[in-house]
């Protein structure tokens, strides 16, 4: 099989995450579940769901999901699925609607398409952030719509504005926003709130330990799409379909931002924890 990407490969991949997410909304309508019992369900049957879509479709592509162990092969794979069927189940299972669904291929270990599809707010983003994306005939960024997405290059009206956990702000990050002369906008799910980023809800979000590769693939590829800067807090780039998918650091700023963020994050104290 081609290592390449291909048109066919981002309507999949738009087409598994939006199925997922209208299961997982018709799962949370029907009552039958509630607090940690309906978070637990609504990842293992999107989980299930996802991985017989992507298997039955792609059976020679590795798969990393959030909820089922990888085979051990999956890393000696050119071509990778990286998905996180519900980011966000704690709000999920409370009736919020600040979580997502994460589909996204990697290539040689690059982030190449991903889509983040935000089903309790109607709402899909997706991007195709490989060079020579264009020669493969893949379109992107795009968003459904009536969703009008923000470039890195966008200037920010007012004060920045900072995404961060609504269940924990460490002490670090309320000393990067007071360093940035920004104010914290609380909210769930790692793709949500990447997405806020894109649609002007926020200008910046860094975060420091707690993430996997399906937290960031998805989420990486639509924001580096659109021309965010997207990268670990000491500017290295991600790298994806990795044995260990531990992938803590995550900023995610404007380019002509990226100087000023990286040193008001090592400022912060974050990178000394």
């Amino acid at each position: 099989m081609s290592s390449l990407a291909r048109p066919e490969d981002l309507s999949f991949a738009l087409d598994a995450a939006r199925a997922a997410g209208a299961r997982l909304l018709r799962l949370r309508d029907s009552g039958r579940w509630e607090g940690k019992i309906m978070g637990d369900v609504g990842d293992q049957a999107a989980d299930g769901y996802l991985q017989g879509l992507i298997l039955g479709r792609y059976p020679d592509d590795g798969l990393l999901s959030e909820e089922t162990k990888s085979a051990p092969e999956r890393t000696s794979k050119s071509r990778a699925w990286i998905v996180d069927p519900l980011d966000g189940t704690k709000e999920y299972a409370q009736g919020r609607p600040d979580w997502a669904v994460h589909v996204a291929l990697a290539i040689d270990g690059q982030p190449v398409l991903g889509a983040v599809a935000l089903p309790s707010q109607e709402r899909m983003l997706w991007g195709v952030c490989a060079p020579g994306a264009e020669d493969c005939g893949l379109d992107g960024p795009a968003a459904d719509k009536g969703v009008v997405l923000r470039r890195g290059t966008d200037a920010s009206a007012g004060r920045l504005r900072v995404a961060v956990s609504r269940s924990h702000t460490p002490e670090w990050v309320e000393r990067f926003a007071a360093a940035m002369d920004a104010e914290l906008v609380p909210a769930g799910s790692v793709g949500n709130k990447v997405c806020m980023l894109l649609t002007g809800e926020a200008d910046l979000y860094v975060h420091q330990i707690g993430l996997k590769e399906w937290d960031t693939c998805a989420p990486e590829c639509v924001a580096r799409s659109l021309g965010w800067h997207v990268s670990k807090l000491r500017g290295e780039a991600h790298t994806y379909n990795r044995e260990d998918p531990r992938n803590h650091e995550l900023v995610v700023c404007p380019p002509a931002l990226e100087e000023r963020v990286l040193a008001a994050v090592a400022a912060s104290g974050a990178l000394d924890a």
